[in-house]
């Protein structure tokens, strides 16, 4: 029955989001009302906690410090609200909720943070063309053939 419900709640999921996890820098691009008109205002902050990640509609807590103030939005993801939610930085962190950081000032909750190239989908990694990869598989081949002939 629970393989049941988790997968009717991951077919009720509008959007395709990236993996997020606590620790992770993010910009929210929010849709804004302002009478007629409608603008996307960027949101960007740390992600300090998941709720409900296995359900339709989870939560994510996203806070910022502006000026001196911190600030925080907790968010449904697919909501038709958000355009989209970006990811900047990831952290690596040891804890899956880090609501310790509301009593820390800014400059010691800092983080050592990862490089997100390794996150990046394969897809939009280019791709080596046939000429590219035929130099070099040549190359080594010449370099073999150039040791043999100084023997």
């Amino acid at each position: 029955m629970q393989k049941k419900l988790i997968d009717f709640n991951l077919s009720q999921r509008a959007k395709k989001m990236p993996d997020f996890q606590a620790g992770d820098v993010v910009k929210v691009y929010r849709k804004i009302k302002e009478g007629e008109k409608e603008r996307i205002q960027i949101f960007e902050g740390l992600i300090i906690g998941i709720k409900g990640r296995q359900s339709s509609s989870p939560m994510i807590t996203v806070r910022k410090v502006s000026e001196g103030i911190g600030v925080e939005l907790v968010l449904p993801i697919y909501s038709k609200g958000i355009e989209k939610i970006e990811l900047v930085k990831r952290a690596g962190v040891r804890r899956a909720k880090l609501y310790y950081l509301r009593g820390l000032t800014a400059k010691k909750s800092r983080m050592k943070y990862k490089d997100i190239s390794a996150f990046v989908v394969a897809e939009e990694k280019p791709e080596i063309s046939e000429e590219v990869a035929e130099d070099k598989v040549e190359k080594p081949e010449e370099k073999t053939e150039s040791k043999k002939e100084k023997k």
